[in-house]
């Protein structure tokens, strides 16, 4: 890139290297159809892992615990088609902290005045400038956010509570109350989180080698499951996590796979309506005839949540992490459970993807990135 002048031509006096620049840049190339690292300057190399030329833009996202996949994906096919970017996504830096950045691309013509041919010479298509996003003041659309998130995650505590305090009242047996704290103590932890994703701090506290199977089992008795059944598989990796975090996570699959494929009267009407079927009247009536069953099972690395209900349909999956999706008009829900699910894999370095299981139903799976993906 150069400073044009008047004229028309460019002074070669004003061009600058990338190495000037004080902010990360990378020169990309797009010939091969994908963008690949053509060049690179000080300030990225000391900010990230090196990367040598040639490496796609989509692998090093990737390798940096980039974890939105439909992001990295529209910003490669802008790149490659010639297009310019400005996004946001989080990536690691050389601390080993996953930080949001800005990514926004500059051609080699534009007026951010890098030299047009000291960095990378030809091979450049152009430039993608990487600016780290510094807190802001209060934001009122992220509060509004977090409110929501409550009002979604403490539904399920407070339907065991009030399960539990009902039960005591038909039969007078005690041990009920003991649900019911072991619920307020749930309540009280989301709260807490909520606070503490509020007030901007690490929202993530994770624990290394966390028992899996152990909080899936956990979710399970915080859930109202009616008469679904869970299978928790023994083969379980241990991972690093944040428990409670992990464990809300859990609950929102339950909860949704129980919801949207259980039969008793009212329990799909009312709900966030994330996983239903449209495949028709076969599909109605085999989600109808059966209790739902649940199984956690390990997978690459990491754990898929997998069950035997209605499922999602093939065109919806893309949409169903969308804050406020609902596949149906039934209204009353607040359609973030997955949301939640998503943003909970995210903050972990994990991908999660969503697909029909091999008996049918959804399967979700989660796979912590690694420096070799």
């Amino acid at each position: 890139m150069t400073d044009r002048r008047d004229d028309g031509r460019a002074d070669e006096s004003d061009a600058i290297t990338i190495d000037a620049v004080p902010v990360p840049v990378m020169g990309y190339d797009a010939s091969a159809g994908t963008p690949e690292i053509a060049a690179t300057n000080d300030a990225f190399d000391v900010t990230f892992d090196a990367a040598s030329t040639g490496t796609s833009v989509r692998d090093w996202l990737r390798r940096n615990r980039a974890v939105d996949e439909s992001t990295i994906a529209t910003a490669c096919d802008q790149l490659a088609a010639g297009n310019a970017i400005d996004i946001e996504i989080g990536v690691r830096t050389d601390d080993a902290e996953r930080r949001p950045v800005r990514l926004r691309s500059v051609d080699r013509s534009s007026d951010d005045n890098t030299s047009d041919g000291a960095d990378g010479g030809d091979a450049v298509d152009g430039y993608v400038l990487i600016t780290e996003l510094k807190p802001t003041g209060a934001d009122p659309v992220e509060f509004d956010r977090v409110a929501s998130v409550i009002t979604h995650d403490l539904r399920n505590p407070l339907d065991v509570a009030k399960a539990h305090l009902r039960a005591a009242r038909e039969t007078g047996e005690t041990d009920h109350f003991d649900q019911v704290e072991d619920a307020h103590d749930r309540m009280e932890r989301i709260i807490r989180d909520a606070l503490t994703l509020a007030r901007g701090d690490r929202a993530i506290d994770a624990s290394e080698n966390v028992a899996i199977d152990a909080v899936a089992s956990d979710a399970w008795t915080t859930v109202e499951t009616e008469a679904a059944s869970l299978e928790v598989a023994e083969d379980l990796p241990r991972l690093d996590a944040d428990p409670d975090r992990l464990q809300r996570l859990f609950e929102n699959l339950f909860r949704n796979a129980v919801e949207h494929g259980s039969t008793s009267p009212g329990s799909a009407a009312g709900q966030d309506t994330e996983h239903s079927s449209t495949d028709g009247p076969d599909a109605t009536k085999s989600a109808c005839d059966d209790p739902v069953r649940v199984r956690v099972e390990s997978a690459d690395r990491g754990f898929i949540v997998a069950d035997d209900g209605p499922g999602i349909p093939a065109d919806k999956r893309e949409r169903v992490f969308e804050p406020g999706y609902s596949s149906t008009d039934a209204g009353g829900g607040t359609g973030l459970g997955l949301t939640i699910v998503e943003r909970i894999a995210h903050a972990h370095d994990w991908t999660v993807s969503v697909a029909e299981g091999a008996c049918g139903g959804a399967t979700f799976e989660f796979r912590p990135i690694t420096d070799d993906d």
